[in-house]
């Protein structure tokens, strides 16, 4: 079945917190959720941005200051929003940067990884308590078609290299870390019993201000042609995002991503994944190292994963997540 806009199901009654939700993908995501009568927290690096945002998205709506390049401000943003609210429901880990002006975090980490990843990490964490007793609560996670690029091992070393600003490599790396995470913490939550499933998406190809950084002098023509032939729209490009958080036939532990064009646009369907993703005991170091540069453990019992889960059958396409 083809799955819009449209079917976003009401969302009164809801918390959902977006990062990155100042423009493209993640502003999109806002806008649909407020439009369905979620309250939506804006987390956003500027707040003037994140303002101009909120006044677009329209309905309950507030901001949230969130440098994910900072652990500082990831813990001051947890805290703001731990003291303004109860429970979350829905956790939409969006926010990334790609080919960025600067090669390291405030922390020291690479850029990418730091941003993607271990921001996010750290961020979902030090909120977790707040959706896990939470019906239907959901974290969403936003890998991308470059997890496949992200050759070499996730370890320390990588994470703190000073050598990714410019590498797709590195770009990738952080997105299949993005993954990893995902299917870690929904591993995690079902053994713990939680109320919380964790679901994970990409956009495939959209025109957003991600490209505009500073690509490998190589990849730039390859980038704009296929931006121009195969991308969507920011509100399509949501798409997989946005059923990811509110479809509640979609399984933890699932991926999703457009359907058509090699995965870089149409409908959200299950998504191909590397077998690097699958992984069981690499999500376990990737956990183990998140938790170690971060400071962060999240509040459930530790379970060391030796294979992949295998996943609920999801009933609209039949397709394990």
């Amino acid at each position: 079945m083809a799955w819009s806009h449209a079917h976003v199901p009401d969302q009164s009654g809801r918390t959902a917190l977006v990062t990155g939700a100042s423009g493209g993908i993640g502003l999109e995501t806002a806008r649909l959720l407020a439009e369905r009568g979620a309250h939506v927290l804006l987390a956003c690096r500027s707040l003037g941005r994140g303002r101009a945002a909120a006044a677009r998205v329209g309905g309950s709506t507030e901001v949230v200051r969130l440098d994910l390049a900072s652990l500082d401000s990831v813990r001051e943003a947890a805290e703001r929003v731990r003291g303004r609210h109860g429970r979350l429901d829905l956790l939409v880990n969006n926010a990334g940067v790609m080919f960025p002006s600067y090669r390291r975090t405030e922390d020291g980490f690479e850029a990418h990884f730091g941003v993607n990843h271990l921001g996010h990490f750290a961020l979902t964490g030090l909120l977790l308590d707040l959706m896990t007793p939470v019906p239907g609560s959901r974290v969403v996670t936003v890998s991308s078609l470059a997890h496949r690029a992200g050759f070499g091992a996730l370890d320390e070393d990588a994470a703190r290299s000073s050598t990714g600003r410019r590498s797709l490599t590195a770009y990738g790396r952080s997105k299949l870390a993005n993954l990893l995470f995902a299917r870690e913490l929904q591993h995690r939550l079902a053994a713990a019993g939680a109320a919380t499933v964790s679901v994970a998406a990409h956009p495939g190809l959209s025109p957003t201000g991600l490209w505009q950084g500073d690509p490998p002098r190589f990849l730039r023509p390859v980038a704009a042609a296929g931006l121009r032939w195969l991308a969507q729209p920011a509100d399509r490009a949501a798409l997989p995002a946005l059923r990811a958080a509110t479809d509640p036939r979609v399984p933890g532990g699932a991926y999703l991503g457009p359907s058509e064009r090699f995965e870089s646009r149409g409908e959200p369907a299950p998504a191909g994944s590397a077998r690097a993703s699958r992984d069981g005991a690499a999500r376990a170091r990737l956990w183990r190292l998140s938790e170690s540069l971060t400071g962060v453990r999240p509040p459930f019992p530790s379970v060391l994963a030796e294979a992949e889960p295998s996943g609920a059958v999801c009933p609209v396409t039949g397709a394990r997540g």
